[in-house]
C-alpha cells in the first residue's frame, strides 16, 4: 500500500493516458516483486508491456528461430531481430581475469523454456571446469530518452514528457528459463572468470541454446588465455567508490534494517561491489545528508541524543553493524561518512527532555555549528579508535563550496588533527595538501605534479561522473562501453580510481521500471536486487581489470627500463580523452586499446 501511494503521488500531475499506463506499469511491478514484501528473493518476474511497436517489415524476413553470438557493445531490442553470428566467438583473457560474451536468440513463434547451458572449456593440457563459466539471461527494463535538449541530463524530469522504451541492463542469472513471444529477442550473458592457476593456452567450449529441453544451437566459444596474472580483486589498486544505500535494499524487501534478515539480503547485492574491487564503505553519520533526494533517503546511521542535563550522548550500534557487515565481504581500505555540510544545513537530534526529534540549524563557521560537530568528532573519534577504525575512516562531503569547506576543516582539526577528509567535487588549490581523498567531476583536471605529489603523500586522487556530462556516462541509456572507458580514462590521466554517487539507491521496482522523477534512468544504480548484476556494472568491473593491467605492465617496463613499452602504453590512453568522444566512440576507444594491451 505504500508503494501504491507513493506512486499515486509522484503521477498526481501527469495527464489521464499516461498516469493509466504507468499505474499498469506499477501493478505489474508489484505483483512481480510480491515475494519482497516477505524478505525472500525474486526468482522470477515479468517485464512491462513493451511501448515500442514490433517492426512486422524486420520479422518477416526471419523464417526459423536463430541464435548466435552477438557483442558486448550492443544493447540488442527485444522488438528487433538480432544480428548475431552462429559461428563462433574467441576471447583473449589473462589467468585471474573475468571477461563476457553476449548471445542473442530472435524467434518468429512462440518458445518455452529457453535455457542457456555452458559446458567446460577444454584446452591441449588442461580444462577450465564449466563452474566458471556463468550464463545469465539479458532482461529488459523501462526507461526514458537521456535529454530533451541535447544537452541537459540533471534536475527534475515530469516523466509525461519524456519518450520511454525497454532497455537490455539488468543481468539475470538467477531465472534459470524463459519464455518468449513470437517476434522478440531474447539475450545472454556469458561470464568466464579464468583460474589465476590456469595454463596458457586455447580453449574451447560451447554453450548450448535450448527451447522445450531442444537444441537451438550450439554456440563455439574459444578462450585464449595468456601467460599473465590478474591479481584477485582484494589486491587491485584501482580506488572503487560506489555509495551504496542499505535502506533501500530494507525498503524492497519490507525488513528492518541492519537485521540478520537485512544483512542476509544485502548480502549479493553488496558482494557485487567487493567483487569488483569496491574500497570505500558509504556511512550516513548525519540524517538526510542528501536531503532525501533518492527513492530512498539515508537515515543516519548513528543516533545524536541530547540528554536531559545538556550533554550529548552518540549510539554508533547501527554504523558498527553496517561497516563490519561490508568488512566481512572485503571492502576494508576506507569509510567514508558524509556530511558535515550536508545538502540542508540542519542538524537532527533526539531530544531527551522532551522525547522528541528536533534539529539545529547551523552554517560551517557558526558558533552552535563548531560547537555540535566538535562534540559529535571527540566521540566519534573515541569510538572509530576503540574499534581500530580511525585510520581508515574519512569525513566526507561532496559538492561543497571552498569557504564552507575551510571553515569545517578547522573544526575538523580542532576536534582531532588526525581525522582524515574526503571531498568530491570542484578542483581548488587550497585544498589538495588538505584532502586525504579529492575527487573532481571529469570535466575538471587536476596538475599532473599534483596527483604525483599526493600520491607520493599516501593520499587518494579520482573523478567522478553523475547526473552530467551526458557521455561518457553509466545510464541505462548510454553505450555499454562508456562504463568500461572511464576506467581507461582514470588511467590516461594517471589517477586513482573513479567515484560514482549511486550503486543501489534503487526505484520504486528498479527490476522492471529504472525511471525516477529527478534524472535519466540509471542514474541511482548500477545493480538490481537479489545480487543481479548489469551490463554496465560488469562493463564497468571490466574496465578495472583493463586499469589493473595498465598498472602491471607500466611496473614491468619501468623494473625492466623498457621506455618502449611505456611509449606504446601511453600511446594507447591516449585515445581516452573525453573531448574526443565526438571523433572517437568509447565502443572503439575499448575495443582497440583492449586489443593492444592483450599483445604486450
Amino acid at each position: 500500500e505504500t508503494n501504491i501511494l507513493t506512486l499515486k503521488n509522484n503521477n498526481a500531475n501527469m495527464k489521464p493516458e499516461p498516469i493509466r499506463k504507468r499505474r499498469t506499469a506499477m501493478l505489474a511491478a508489484l505483483l512481480a516483486g510480491a515475494l519482497c514484501a516477505f524478505g525472500q528473493a525474486t526468482t522470477d518476474y515479468n517485464e512491462l508491456p513493451n511501448p515500442t511497436a514490433t517492426d512486422a517489415k524486420a520479422w518477416s524476413a526471419v523464417k526459423k528461430v536463430t541464435a548466435g553470438w552477438g557483442n558486448t557493445d550492443t544493447r540488442y531490442n527485444k522488438e528487433l531481430p538480432a544480428k548475431a553470428t552462429a559461428g563462433s566467438i574467441s576471447l583473449t583473457a589473462w589467468r585471474g581475469e573475468k571477461v563476457s560474451a553476449q548471445l542473442a536468440v530472435s524467434t518468429p513463434e512462440k518458445l518455452s523454456a529457453l535455457t542457456f547451458e555452458a559446458g567446460d572449456l577444454t584446452g591441449s593440457a588442461s580444462t577450465i571446469s564449466k563452474a566458471n563459466v556463468r550464463t545469465a539471461f539479458v532482461r529488459y527494463v523501462m526507461a526514458d530518452e537521456l535529454q530533451k535538449d541535447g544537452q541537459n541530463t540533471c534536475g527534475g524530469r515530469n516523466q509525461d514528457e519524456y519518450r520511454h522504451f525497454l532497455v537490455a541492463d539488468p543481468i539475470d542469472h538467477i531465472t534459470r528459463q524463459l519464455d518468449m513471444e513470437p517476434n522478440t529477442t531474447r539475450c545472454g550473458w556469458a561470464s568466464i572468470s579464468v583460474p589465476q592457476n590456469a595454463k596458457a593456452g586455447t580453449y574451447r567450449g560451447t554453450v548450448e541454446v535450448k527451447a522445450d529441453g531442444k537444441t537451438i544451437a550450439s554456440l563455439r566459444l574459444n578462450l585464449k588465455v595468456t601467460n599473465r596474472t590478474l591479481p584477485s580483486a582484494k589486491d587491485w589498486k584501482f580506488h572503487l567508490d560506489l555509495w551504496q544505500n542499505p535502506y533501500a535494499v530494507a525498503r524492497y524487501y519490507n525488513v528492518e534494517p541492519f537485521s540478520d534478515e537485512h544483512f542476509r539480503l544485502m548480502r549479493p547485492i553488496m558482494q557485487l561491489y567487493a567483487d569488483a574491487g569496491g574500497k570505500a564503505i558509504t556511512v550516513p553519520m548525519m540524517h538526510r545528508p542528501w536531503n532525501g533526494q533518492t527513492y530512498d533517503a539515508f537515515p543516519s546511521m548513528i543516533t545524536w541524543m541530547k540528554k536531559a542535563d545538556g550533554t550529548w550522548a552518540f549510539d554508533y550500534t547501527a554504523f558498527d553493524k553496517w561497516v563490519e557487515f561490508m568488512m566481512s565481504l572485503g571492502v576494508k581500505k576506507q569509510i567514508s561518512c558524509y556530511s558535515m555540510i550536508p545538502w540542508k544545513l540542519s542538524f537532527s537530534y533526539l531530544d531527551q527532555a522532551t522525547n522528541s526529534f528536533k534539529a539545529i540549524d547551523a552554517n560551517p563557521g557558526d558558533k552552535a555549528y563548531e560547537q555540535l560537530w566538535t562534540e559529535m568528532l571527540r566521540s566519534f573519534a573515541a569510538h572509530l579508535k576503540e574499534k581500530g577504525w580511525f585510520d581508515i575512516t574519512h569525513i566526507a562531503m561532496d559538492e561543497r563550496q571552498l569557504k564552507d569547506m575551510l571553515a569545517t576543516l578547522e573544526v575538523i582539526r580542532k576536534a582531532d588533527s588526525g581525522f582524515k577528509v574526503a571531498l568530491a567535487g570542484s578542483y581548488h588549490k587550497e585544498l589538495e595538501d588538505k584532502l586525504d581523498d579529492y575527487c573532481v567531476i571529469i570535466n575538471e583536471k587536476f596538475p599532473a605534479e599534483t596527483v604525483a605529489s599526493r600520491r607520493a603523500a599516501g593520499m587518494n586522487t579520482t573523478f567522478y561522473t553523475c547526473c552530467t556530462p551526458p557521455r561518457p556516462n553509466t545510464f541505462i541509456q548510454s553505450p555499454p562501453a562508456e562504463s568500461e572507458w572511464l576506467a581507461w580514462h582514470s588511467a590516461k590521466e594517471d589517477l586513482d580510481g573513479y567515484l560514482r554517487w549511486a550503486f543501489n539507491s534503487w526505484t520504486a521496482s528498479p527490476l522492471t521500471d529504472a525511471c525516477f522523477t529527478a534524472w535519466p534512468a540509471g542514474d541511482p544504480f548500477l545493480v538490481y536486487p537479489d545480487g543481479r548484476s548489469s551490463i554496465r556494472f560488469e562493463r564497468m568491473a571490466e574496465g578495472i581489470q583493463q586499469y589493473e593491467k595498465v598498472r602491471l605492465l607500466k611496473e614491468e617496463a619501468r623494473s625492466k627500463g623498457n621506455k618502449s613499452m611505456l611509449k606504446k602504453i601511453e600511446n594507447i590512453l591516449s585515445a581516452f580523452d573525453e573531448k574526443q568522444l565526438d571523433q572517437t566512440t568509447a565502443t572503439e576507444a575499448v575495443n582497440r586499446a583492449k586489443a593492444a594491451i592483450n599483445r604486450l
